[in-house]
């Protein structure tokens, strides 16, 4: 297996890193990572396209994108990959097709045949398509064994249109899938939040898919702004500091909410991802120190789920993590790059929220505020 990586801004290849002298026409597989603007324009897919002829392209919109150890905006972030043995396939669908996410990726992963996969790496519309759900539908549906990660396709700090394509421009409502076949393929991954609890857990009382209306029986709304302080006045945008954690039973781990909106007339909260009643629930806040350290956690999970050398990682983290750690964003990624090594490919970019199972090899969650890494080679 060989890697390579590039970037493209300013519509021209400006950098790339390729020690290992990938032949850009004997590419399989491309995944790109860019603004909306630049990875929307006709002309940057045409000349992706040309310079990676036979390869399966794959292209999401960001929040930011993620270039070796750089935090980049305004680009398109690429990686290209050329398979000494393993095999790709893919499969796509558009939300509009269908009466909800839960059944998109139902038969996104039934489109895929399920003879020696291992992997299957899923991009979507961050905007339109219900993240919960649709992981929903891929678990019920896949088999036992087979990884599944990804992420939400961002927008900036636009919040306003997400785009996904696969082997074409990208377009709303898209959902992709590739699967990844092989028996010498070597695969880790690892989701960690590194936000810091506060408060009591306490029990949903009433909601409806993402949109919060009481915790204990008492207005959610109200409890989450006087846990805030004098940041509630800062509302909706300090939520992005203050996510909720979510539990669904005892045993279960737990996964991050990003409250995107609250309702002042209807006293509800709206989060990126569902909140089901009888879920318990804490709130959170920010620690820079914490939220890189996690980073640094989830790359040492990575190498500890193999003794095998890894050659790539795909990063994908929250633009919540992004808005918070402002100027300091760098610094997660470095975090991971200081564990992996000078030898790991790094790439990825900045969602609207994050795929990938609470426990090795297990059925994959929807994250919000995580840090989530796939790290992929073959064995020779």
């Amino acid at each position: 297996m060989k890697v390579a990586s590039l970037l493209y801004q300013d519509m021209a290849f400006s950098k790339e890193k390729n020690e290992e002298n990938l032949d850009s026409n004997k590419a399989q597989l491309v995944l790109a990572f860019g603004s909306r603007e630049l990875i929307t324009d006709p002309e940057s897919y045409i000349a992706i396209k040309n310079k990676f002829p036979i390869a399966q392209i794959a292209l999401s919109t960001s929040a930011g994108e993620i270039y070796d150890t750089e935090v980049v905006d305004h680009t398109i972030s690429i990686v290209a990959i050329e398979f000494a043995s393993t095999t790709i396939t893919t499969s796509q669908v558009n939300i509009a097709d269908f009466k909800n996410s839960f059944d998109a990726g139902q038969l996104l992963v039934k489109s895929l045949p399920t003879k020696n996969l291992k992997l299957i790496f899923v991009l979507c519309d961050g905007g339109k398509v219900n993240g919960s759900e649709l992981v929903k539908g891929m678990n019920s549906v896949k088999k036992d064994g087979v990884l599944i990660t990804g992420g939400l396709a961002g927008d900036g700090m636009k919040f306003e249109k997400a785009y996904v394509g696969l082997n074409k421009v990208p377009k709303s409502g898209e959902i992709i899938a590739i699967g990844f076949y092989g028996e010498k393929l070597i695969l880790s991954h690892g989701s960690i939040g590194g936000w810091e609890s506060f408060g009591l857990e306490r029990i949903v009382t009433k909601s409806k898919d993402n949109v919060l209306y009481t915790i204990d029986n008492k207005n959610a709304l109200d409890l989450y702004k006087n846990y805030l302080g004098k940041y509630a006045a800062d509302l909706p945008g300090s939520a992005l500091s203050f996510p909720l954690s979510l539990k669904l039973s005892d045993n279960e781990s737990i996964v991050v909410r990003t409250i995107l909106s609250i309702d002042e007339t209807n006293q509800s909260m709206t989060f990126a991802g569902d909140i089901p009643q009888g879920s318990k629930v804490r709130f959170m806040k920010a620690n820079f120190d914490r939220l890189i350290d996690a980073a640094s956690d989830v790359a040492n999970s990575c190498l500890e789920m193999t003794s095998a050398n890894q050659k790539l990682a795909i990063l994908i983290s929250c633009v919540g993590r992004k808005i918070v750690l402002s100027d300091r964003i760098e610094e997660e990624v470095e975090a991971v790059a200081d564990v992996f090594g000078k030898d790991m490919m790094l790439t990825g970019f900045y969602s609207y929220g994050e795929i990938s199972p609470l426990r090795p090899m297990a059925n994959c969650e929807l994250h919000n505020q995580t840090m989530t890494i796939t790290c992929i080679n073959e064995i020779i």
